[in-house]
């Protein structure tokens, strides 16, 4: 049985966000509810947000990556976290974080792409002596494949041909059968623009380092370039990522020359991941899938019928 975390979860924010564990909050705000879902259970009070991580996350893990966010060297690029440990609540890891204000939904006209494609590129060029022992690959391609697990256990559905068959031309070391091909890089994992917030300070970072590592920096390009290969994110938005990534000298893909033969398999793992998690929601909320949804999907048929290039130093 799931033990209900959220109130001790609240019950731990509004201890950390007030020096003494009070029972009783005298500062009149409430515990917000930012997120709840198995891989993550967030909650804020005040300046503080508590995050419950999976029951499944690897402690020793998680500490390493939580000294990276807390790493100097990395001051302006990942939100540093309150405490460098977490605490465990009902098996699940509990981490500390001062609250950002996120991405605003509603307005996709000030969406910060050029600020996320810097702070990519500083992120990719940290040296490697910043780097801890035992920092472990980033996790991108084990969420790709754990999306497809999800696929299959949700049951057969008319859809899933042409996304298992996009999955199965894929590299092995995309579909996490395999190690990555560069395993130099620091990288976020699972960047998304739900992945900044805006500090006090008024400058974006980077947050969530559950699946932050070594690993193919391209990766962490792949959803927006998924996106605009898919239609999803216009031209212009797509032209703006990729010259503020180049122009802040990332290493994910060349200088001046066409980025997709670095791109490509990254791009094709994440329209792969977002179309098997497509099916598996529609399937759980017993509803039919939607335009955005099926395009993704019809995009898979599509790569499906044409193996992707795979640039220099990609498992053949």
């Amino acid at each position: 049985m799931t033990v209900d975390v959220l109130p001790a979860l609240r019950a731990k924010a509004r201890a950390a966000a007030h020096s003494a564990a009070a029972e009783v909050c005298v500062c009149g705000t409430d515990t917000t509810v930012l997120a709840d879902r198995p891989d993550g259970t967030v909650v804020r009070h005040a300046g503080t947000v508590a995050k419950a991580h999976a029951s499944d996350t690897d402690p020793a893990e998680l500490t390493v990556r939580m000294s990276v966010a807390a790493n100097p060297e990395l001051t302006g690029v990942l939100l540093p976290p309150l405490s460098p440990t977490a605490v465990e609540l009902h098996g699940r890891p509990v981490t500390f974080w001062p609250y950002g204000t996120p991405v605003d939904r509603d307005d996709p006209d000030a969406a910060p792409w050029e600020e996320a494609a810097a702070l990519l590129a500083y992120l990719h060029r940290t040296p490697q002596s910043v780097l801890p022992p035992g920092l472990p690959p980033m996790r991108g391609p084990a969420k790709a494949a754990r999306a497809i697990a999800r696929l299959h256990a949700a049951g057969p559905h008319p859809a899933a041909a042409p996304v298992l068959r996009a999955w199965a031309v894929l590299p092995a070391w995309a579909r996490n059968e395999a190690p990555m091909p560069d395993t130099r890089t620091l990288c976020h994992g699972d960047l998304h623009l739900g992945q900044l917030v805006r500090a006090q300070a008024g400058d974006w970072l980077l947050i969530d380092i559950d699946d932050l590592g070594r690993g193919d920096p391209a990766w962490d390009l792949a959803r927006p370039a998924a996106w605009f290969a898919c239609g999803l994110l216009p031209p212009d938005e797509w032209a703006r990522f990729l010259t503020a990534y180049r122009k802040a000298a990332g290493p994910a893909v060349p200088a001046d020359s066409d980025p997709w033969p670095a791109l490509d398999v990254p791009a094709r793992a994440l329209t792969v991941q977002t179309a098997a998690l497509a099916i598996a929601k529609s399937v759980a909320e017993q509803r039919p899938l939607d335009e955005v949804e099926m395009s993704v999907i019809d995009a898979c048929d599509r790569m499906s019928a044409h193996p992707p290039e795979l640039a220099d130093g990609f498992a053949k």
